[in-house]
Protein backbone atom coordinates (compact mmCIF):
# COMPACT_ATOMS: atom_id res chain seq x y z
CA UNK A 1 0.00 0.00 0.00
CA UNK A 2 1.28 3.45 -0.92
CA UNK A 3 0.70 6.56 1.16
CA UNK A 4 2.38 9.37 -0.77
CA UNK A 5 0.05 10.92 -3.33
CA UNK A 6 2.32 10.46 -6.35
CA UNK A 7 2.77 6.74 -5.61
CA UNK A 8 -0.98 6.31 -5.05
CA UNK A 9 -1.66 7.91 -8.41
CA UNK A 10 0.90 5.68 -10.13
CA UNK A 11 -0.91 2.59 -8.86
CA UNK A 12 -4.26 3.99 -10.01
CA UNK A 13 -2.83 4.97 -13.40
CA UNK A 14 -1.52 1.46 -14.06
CA UNK A 15 -4.84 -0.16 -13.16
CA UNK A 16 -7.33 2.52 -14.15
CA UNK A 17 -8.76 0.47 -17.05
CA UNK A 18 -8.78 -2.87 -15.25
CA UNK A 19 -11.35 -2.25 -12.50
CA UNK A 20 -13.52 0.41 -10.85
CA UNK A 21 -11.97 3.13 -8.71
CA UNK A 22 -13.16 5.55 -6.05
CA UNK A 23 -11.39 8.61 -4.69
CA UNK A 24 -11.92 9.07 -0.96
CA UNK A 25 -11.20 12.48 0.55
CA UNK A 26 -11.41 13.95 4.03
CA UNK A 27 -13.13 17.28 3.38
CA UNK A 28 -13.70 18.44 6.95
CA UNK A 29 -12.77 17.53 10.53
CA UNK A 30 -13.90 18.70 13.94
CA UNK A 31 -11.76 18.14 17.00
CA UNK A 32 -9.02 15.51 16.98
CA UNK A 33 -8.48 13.49 13.82
CA UNK A 34 -5.61 11.37 12.52
CA UNK A 35 -5.80 12.92 9.02
CA UNK A 36 -6.89 16.45 8.16
CA UNK A 37 -8.93 17.96 5.33
CA UNK A 38 -7.36 17.23 1.95
CA UNK A 39 -6.17 13.71 2.85
CA UNK A 40 -6.89 11.32 -0.03
CA UNK A 41 -7.23 7.58 -0.56
CA UNK A 42 -7.89 5.48 -3.66
CA UNK A 43 -9.91 2.25 -3.53
CA UNK A 44 -10.20 -0.20 -6.41
CA UNK A 45 -12.92 -2.70 -7.31
CA UNK A 46 -11.09 -5.50 -5.50
CA UNK A 47 -11.22 -3.63 -2.20
CA UNK A 48 -7.55 -2.71 -2.29
CA UNK A 49 -6.66 0.72 -0.97
CA UNK A 50 -3.86 3.18 -1.53
CA UNK A 51 -3.39 5.70 1.25
CA UNK A 52 -5.12 6.26 4.58
CA UNK A 53 -7.94 8.52 5.75
CA UNK A 54 -7.52 7.56 9.40
CA UNK A 55 -5.01 5.64 11.47
CA UNK A 56 -6.34 2.44 9.93
CA UNK A 57 -9.44 2.21 12.13
CA UNK A 58 -12.00 3.43 9.59
CA UNK A 59 -10.61 2.01 6.39
CA UNK A 60 -12.64 -1.22 6.38
CA UNK A 61 -15.90 0.73 6.63
CA UNK A 62 -14.70 3.26 4.03
CA UNK A 63 -13.87 0.45 1.60
CA UNK A 64 -17.32 -1.08 2.16
CA UNK A 65 -18.98 2.25 1.34
CA UNK A 66 -16.69 2.71 -1.66
CA UNK A 67 -18.28 -0.36 -3.17
CA UNK A 68 -21.65 1.37 -2.87
CA UNK A 69 -20.26 4.38 -4.75
CA UNK A 70 -18.98 2.09 -7.51
CA UNK A 71 -22.27 0.22 -7.91
CA UNK A 72 -24.45 3.34 -7.93
CA UNK A 73 -21.93 5.59 -9.68
CA UNK A 74 -22.89 8.26 -7.18
CA UNK A 75 -20.94 10.20 -4.58
CA UNK A 76 -21.22 8.77 -1.06
CA UNK A 77 -20.89 11.13 1.91
CA UNK A 78 -19.70 9.70 5.23
CA UNK A 79 -19.54 11.12 8.74
CA UNK A 80 -17.70 9.48 11.63
CA UNK A 81 -18.30 10.85 15.13
CA UNK A 82 -15.97 9.78 17.92
CA UNK A 83 -18.37 11.15 20.56
CA UNK A 84 -21.53 9.40 19.31
CA UNK A 85 -22.04 6.07 21.11
CA UNK A 86 -24.01 4.75 18.14
CA UNK A 87 -21.33 5.64 15.61
CA UNK A 88 -18.92 3.04 14.23
CA UNK A 89 -16.06 5.40 15.05
CA UNK A 90 -17.02 5.40 18.74
CA UNK A 91 -17.67 1.65 18.87
CA UNK A 92 -14.18 0.92 17.58
CA UNK A 93 -12.81 2.51 20.74
CA UNK A 94 -10.50 4.79 18.80
CA UNK A 95 -10.53 7.46 21.47
CA UNK A 96 -9.81 10.47 19.23
CA UNK A 97 -13.16 12.02 20.05
CA UNK A 98 -13.39 14.09 16.89
CA UNK A 99 -15.56 14.11 13.79
CA UNK A 100 -14.35 13.16 10.32
CA UNK A 101 -16.29 13.97 7.14
CA UNK A 102 -15.37 11.93 4.06
CA UNK A 103 -16.46 12.10 0.43
CA UNK A 104 -16.25 9.08 -1.89
CA UNK A 105 -16.22 10.08 -5.59
CA UNK A 106 -16.41 7.38 -8.30
CA UNK A 107 -13.83 7.56 -11.10
CA UNK A 108 -14.42 6.64 -14.73
CA UNK A 109 -12.68 6.81 -18.09
CA UNK A 110 -14.88 9.77 -18.94
CA UNK A 111 -14.33 11.54 -15.62
CA UNK A 112 -11.04 10.95 -13.82
CA UNK A 113 -11.68 13.96 -11.54
CA UNK A 114 -8.53 15.63 -12.82
CA UNK A 115 -6.26 12.97 -11.32
CA UNK A 116 -4.49 12.44 -14.65
CA UNK A 117 -3.53 16.13 -14.73
CA UNK A 118 -2.55 15.97 -11.07
CA UNK A 119 -0.31 12.97 -11.69
CA UNK A 120 1.37 14.68 -14.65
CA UNK A 121 2.07 17.77 -12.56
CA UNK A 122 3.66 15.73 -9.79
CA UNK A 123 5.82 13.94 -12.37
CA UNK A 124 6.97 17.38 -13.55
CA UNK A 125 7.43 18.44 -9.89
CA UNK A 126 4.92 21.23 -10.39
CA UNK A 127 2.64 22.72 -7.73
CA UNK A 128 -1.01 23.66 -7.90
CA UNK A 129 -4.47 23.30 -6.37
CA UNK A 130 -6.80 20.30 -6.47
CA UNK A 131 -10.42 21.47 -6.39
CA UNK A 132 -13.28 19.09 -5.51
CA UNK A 133 -16.94 20.02 -5.46
CA UNK A 134 -18.28 18.75 -2.17
CA UNK A 135 -21.10 16.27 -2.64
CA UNK A 136 -20.65 16.01 -6.41
CA UNK A 137 -18.58 14.08 -8.93
CA UNK A 138 -16.67 17.15 -10.05
CA UNK A 139 -13.00 17.94 -9.55
CA UNK A 140 -10.05 19.43 -11.38
CA UNK A 141 -6.40 20.24 -10.91
CA UNK A 142 -4.96 23.66 -11.73
CA UNK A 143 -1.21 24.15 -11.90
CA UNK A 144 -0.08 27.18 -9.92
CA UNK A 145 3.55 28.01 -9.05
CA UNK A 146 2.40 30.26 -6.20
CA UNK A 147 1.78 27.37 -3.80
CA UNK A 148 4.13 28.07 -0.90
CA UNK A 149 6.67 25.54 0.42
CA UNK A 150 5.14 23.67 3.33
CA UNK A 151 1.60 24.86 2.53
CA UNK A 152 -0.63 21.85 3.21
CA UNK A 153 -3.93 23.09 4.68
CA UNK A 154 -7.01 22.45 2.55
CA UNK A 155 -9.88 24.89 2.83
CA UNK A 156 -13.52 24.99 1.75
CA UNK A 157 -14.43 27.83 -0.63
CA UNK A 158 -17.88 28.61 -2.05
CA UNK A 159 -18.18 29.47 -5.74
CA UNK A 160 -20.39 32.14 -7.31
CA UNK A 161 -23.32 29.71 -7.29
CA UNK A 162 -23.02 28.99 -3.58
CA UNK A 163 -21.54 25.49 -4.07
CA UNK A 164 -18.72 24.50 -1.72
CA UNK A 165 -15.38 23.33 -3.11
CA UNK A 166 -12.53 21.73 -1.21
CA UNK A 167 -9.30 23.41 -2.35
CA UNK A 168 -6.17 21.43 -1.52
CA UNK A 169 -2.67 22.82 -2.16
CA UNK A 170 -0.49 20.25 -3.92
CA UNK A 171 3.29 20.04 -3.78
CA UNK A 172 5.45 17.13 -4.95
CA UNK A 173 7.11 15.02 -2.27
CA UNK A 174 10.50 16.29 -1.06
CA UNK A 175 13.54 15.61 -3.23
CA UNK A 176 16.82 15.31 -1.33
CA UNK A 177 20.31 15.14 -2.78
CA UNK A 178 22.90 13.17 -0.83
CA UNK A 179 26.53 14.02 -1.54
CA UNK A 180 28.57 10.94 -0.65
CA UNK A 181 27.80 7.33 -1.43
CA UNK A 182 29.42 5.56 1.51
CA UNK A 183 27.91 2.88 3.70
CA UNK A 184 26.37 5.40 6.08
CA UNK A 185 24.39 6.92 3.19
CA UNK A 186 22.44 3.70 2.71
CA UNK A 187 20.10 4.08 5.72
CA UNK A 188 19.54 7.73 4.79
CA UNK A 189 18.36 6.64 1.35
CA UNK A 190 16.29 3.73 2.70
CA UNK A 191 14.46 5.75 5.35
CA UNK A 192 13.83 8.64 2.95
CA UNK A 193 12.40 6.27 0.35
CA UNK A 194 10.23 4.60 3.00
CA UNK A 195 8.71 8.05 3.57
CA UNK A 196 8.06 8.33 -0.16
CA UNK A 197 10.70 11.01 -0.75
CA UNK A 198 12.69 11.24 -3.98
CA UNK A 199 16.43 10.73 -3.48
CA UNK A 200 19.40 11.50 -5.72
CA UNK A 201 23.00 10.59 -4.96
CA UNK A 202 26.24 12.33 -5.95
CA UNK A 203 29.80 11.01 -5.64
CA UNK A 204 32.69 11.22 -8.14
CA UNK A 205 34.46 8.16 -6.71
CA UNK A 206 33.86 4.96 -8.74
CA UNK A 207 33.96 2.76 -5.65
CA UNK A 208 31.24 4.79 -3.97
CA UNK A 209 27.55 5.28 -4.77
CA UNK A 210 27.38 1.99 -6.64
CA UNK A 211 24.05 1.28 -8.26
CA UNK A 212 23.80 -2.17 -6.68
CA UNK A 213 24.13 -0.60 -3.22
CA UNK A 214 21.56 2.13 -3.93
CA UNK A 215 18.81 0.62 -6.10
CA UNK A 216 16.18 3.06 -4.81
CA UNK A 217 17.74 6.37 -5.86
CA UNK A 218 16.42 8.36 -8.81
CA UNK A 219 19.88 9.15 -10.16
CA UNK A 220 23.57 8.89 -9.37
CA UNK A 221 25.51 12.01 -10.35
CA UNK A 222 29.28 11.75 -10.89
CA UNK A 223 30.02 15.30 -12.01
CA UNK A 224 30.04 17.37 -8.81
CA UNK A 225 30.47 20.62 -10.73
CA UNK A 226 27.05 20.08 -12.35
CA UNK A 227 25.12 19.80 -9.08
CA UNK A 228 23.76 23.35 -9.20
CA UNK A 229 22.19 22.75 -12.59
CA UNK A 230 20.97 19.31 -11.52
CA UNK A 231 19.37 20.69 -8.35
CA UNK A 232 17.56 23.35 -10.34
CA UNK A 233 16.36 21.08 -13.14
CA UNK A 234 15.14 18.37 -10.76
CA UNK A 235 13.86 20.74 -8.07
CA UNK A 236 15.95 19.49 -5.17
CA UNK A 237 14.58 20.65 -1.80
CA UNK A 238 17.40 19.68 0.57
CA UNK A 239 21.01 18.50 0.40
CA UNK A 240 23.09 16.36 2.75
CA UNK A 241 26.89 16.77 2.61
CA UNK A 242 28.27 13.44 3.85
CA UNK A 243 31.10 12.49 1.49
CA UNK A 244 33.65 12.23 4.35
CA UNK A 245 35.85 14.36 2.12
CA UNK A 246 36.32 18.08 2.72
CA UNK A 247 37.21 18.62 -0.94
CA UNK A 248 34.14 16.78 -2.33
CA UNK A 249 31.76 18.45 0.13
CA UNK A 250 33.38 21.81 -0.63
CA UNK A 251 33.15 21.33 -4.39
CA UNK A 252 29.50 20.35 -4.02
CA UNK A 253 28.73 23.37 -1.86
CA UNK A 254 30.41 25.69 -4.37
CA UNK A 255 28.41 24.16 -7.23
CA UNK A 256 25.15 24.53 -5.29
CA UNK A 257 25.97 28.12 -4.36
CA UNK A 258 26.06 29.11 -8.01
CA UNK A 259 23.21 29.82 -10.36
CA UNK A 260 20.62 27.09 -10.52
CA UNK A 261 20.33 26.29 -6.80
CA UNK A 262 17.27 28.42 -6.05
CA UNK A 263 15.02 25.45 -5.19
CA UNK A 264 17.20 24.33 -2.25
CA UNK A 265 15.67 25.18 1.11
CA UNK A 266 18.13 23.47 3.43
CA UNK A 267 21.61 21.92 3.56
CA UNK A 268 22.80 19.51 6.24
CA UNK A 269 26.54 19.07 6.76
CA UNK A 270 27.73 15.90 8.49
CA UNK A 271 30.47 16.30 11.10
CA UNK A 272 31.45 18.86 13.76
CA UNK A 273 31.15 22.59 13.27
CA UNK A 274 34.87 23.13 12.69
CA UNK A 275 34.79 20.64 9.82
CA UNK A 276 32.16 22.70 8.03
CA UNK A 277 34.45 25.71 8.42
CA UNK A 278 37.06 23.72 6.48
CA UNK A 279 34.45 22.90 3.81
CA UNK A 280 33.64 26.60 3.46
CA UNK A 281 37.35 27.45 3.19
CA UNK A 282 37.84 24.87 0.45
CA UNK A 283 34.84 26.23 -1.42
CA UNK A 284 35.96 29.82 -0.95
CA UNK A 285 32.57 30.78 0.50
CA UNK A 286 31.17 32.62 3.51
CA UNK A 287 28.28 30.99 5.33
CA UNK A 288 26.26 34.19 5.70
CA UNK A 289 26.39 34.66 1.92
CA UNK A 290 24.98 31.24 1.07
CA UNK A 291 21.49 31.29 -0.55
CA UNK A 292 20.23 28.56 1.80
CA UNK A 293 20.44 27.80 5.54
CA UNK A 294 22.95 25.17 6.67
CA UNK A 295 22.61 22.80 9.62
CA UNK A 296 26.06 21.92 10.97
CA UNK A 297 26.26 19.49 12.65
CA UNK A 298 23.53 17.84 10.59
CA UNK A 299 20.24 16.71 12.05
CA UNK A 300 18.56 16.76 15.44
CA UNK A 301 20.42 15.71 18.57
CA UNK A 302 18.72 12.44 19.46
CA UNK A 303 21.82 10.83 20.98
CA UNK A 304 22.39 8.32 18.19
CA UNK A 305 25.74 6.84 17.19
CA UNK A 306 24.99 4.08 14.70
CA UNK A 307 24.39 4.86 10.98
CA UNK A 308 20.64 4.19 11.24
CA UNK A 309 20.25 6.57 14.19
CA UNK A 310 22.33 9.22 12.47
CA UNK A 311 20.21 8.82 9.33
CA UNK A 312 17.05 9.26 11.42
CA UNK A 313 18.54 12.37 13.00
CA UNK A 314 19.48 13.91 9.63
CA UNK A 315 16.10 13.23 8.04
CA UNK A 316 14.24 14.45 11.12
CA UNK A 317 16.10 17.74 10.85
CA UNK A 318 15.24 18.06 7.17
CA UNK A 319 11.61 17.11 7.82
CA UNK A 320 11.33 19.80 10.49
CA UNK A 321 12.66 22.46 8.13
CA UNK A 322 10.60 21.43 5.09
CA UNK A 323 7.34 21.03 6.98
CA UNK A 324 7.12 22.46 10.49
CA UNK A 325 9.40 25.50 10.29
CA UNK A 326 8.15 26.47 6.83
CA UNK A 327 4.53 26.14 7.94
CA UNK A 328 5.18 28.29 11.00
CA UNK A 329 6.81 30.89 8.74
CA UNK A 330 3.75 30.89 6.45
CA UNK A 331 1.47 31.38 9.46
CA UNK A 332 3.50 34.35 10.68
CA UNK A 333 3.46 35.96 7.22
CA UNK A 334 -0.32 35.55 7.06
CA UNK A 335 -0.88 37.30 10.43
Amino acid sequence: MSHQLSEMLDVWWEGRDQTEWVLGTVYRTEGSAYRKAGAMMLIDGHGRQQGLLSGGCLEADIVRNARKAMVTDKVVMLEYDGNDEDDVFFKLGVGCGGKVYIMLQPLSAENDLGLGDLRSALKDRQTGYFRQKIGAGEARFDRDPRVLPGQQTAIIKPDEFGDDWLVTPIRPEPHILIVGGGMDARPVVNIAREMGWQVSLADPRPANARADHFPNVSAIVRDIASLGTYADQHRVDAVVLMAHSVSIDGDALRALDGLGSSSIRHVSALGPRHRFANVLDHAGLKEHELPFPVSSPAGLDIGGQLPESIALSILSGIHRVLYKETTLHIAKVAE
